[in-house]
């Protein structure tokens, strides 16, 4: 399954990670139970899906700092590519 099939699920995928969860809740509008699902989780992958939330929340300065915390160049692509390619390089292969 790929990461927009994936996204596209009817129900929270049982297993996934709470990054992973995040981003399925986020591509939902769910913005705040995704950012309950990261908010105090320390990897990498939760500061990833975290720079994201912000992101999508348009508070870039914060954004910038989670992305710093997971390693990573800010996001240049829209939030829809992004997500998915977050989602596709979480998912457990």
């Amino acid at each position: 399954m790929d990461a927009l099939e994936w996204l596209a699920q009817p129900k929270a995928p049982e297993g996934a990670t709470g990054p992973l969860r995040a981003l399925w809740h986020c591509a939902r509008g769910e913005w705040d139970r995704a950012h309950i699902l990261v908010q105090d989780d320390e990897s990498q992958d939760a500061a990833w899906v975290h720079a994201h939330l912000h992101r999508v929340e348009g508070d870039l300065d914060n954004a910038g700092y989670w992305y710093r915390r997971a390693g990573k160049s800010v996001a240049r692509t829209s939030l829809e590519e992004e997500r998915a390619a977050m989602t596709a390089a979480l998912l457990p292969r």
